[in-house]
């Protein structure tokens, strides 16, 4: 198949708002803390009209089947690089899944860091959601901290 990449549009927006739904309904079985009802996780209008990030879209046949951000964060100071590319938005449409369009939107997306001088890549991803994990993977990215969460709303701790 011959997909294309490019930096997405605010006329992209009706579609990248669809598949930020998808993105949503996909995590919320990996997260409990996820508020119920209509929800946005990305300001995309933002992200597309920003400097520092860079939202990239897979089409073929003039049909947008992929999604993905890049963003320039500065990092802590005690770290030996001052900024790193953060990456999120990472969604490829059902039908398109399994055929290396993952890879493609993250080679886009490291192209685009590394066009700035950013080489410290980082991402986010749900410890159970192992699809994501083993797509991630497969493109170099290695487990790196876990985040550990604790809720104690209805604990008695006296």
């Amino acid at each position: 198949m011959n997909y294309k990449t490019r930096k997405a549009t605010l006329n992209d927006l009706p579609t990248l708002l669809r598949f930020e739904q998808g993105v949503i309904k996909a995590e919320r079985p990996f997260d409990p803390t996820i508020k119920e009802g209509a929800i946005a996780y990305y300001d995309i209008s933002e992200l597309i009209s920003s400097n520092e990030s860079e939202v990239y879209i897979v089409e073929i046949n003039h049909e947008i089947v992929a999604s993905g951000y890049a963003k320039i964060k500065t990092d802590r100071h005690y770290l030996k690089h001052t900024h790193i590319g953060y990456l999120g938005f990472m969604f490829v449409d059902e039908n398109h899944r399994g055929v290396g369009v993952n890879k493609l939107i993250i080679d886009t997306l490291l192209i685009w860091c590394q066009e700035r001088n950013i080489f410290e890549i980082r991402l986010d991803v749900y410890d159970d959601n192992l699809p994501a994990i083993k797509a991630y993977e497969k493109v170099g990215f290695k487990k790196h901290m876990i985040n550990m969460r604790l809720n104690i709303e209805n604990s008695d701790l006296n």
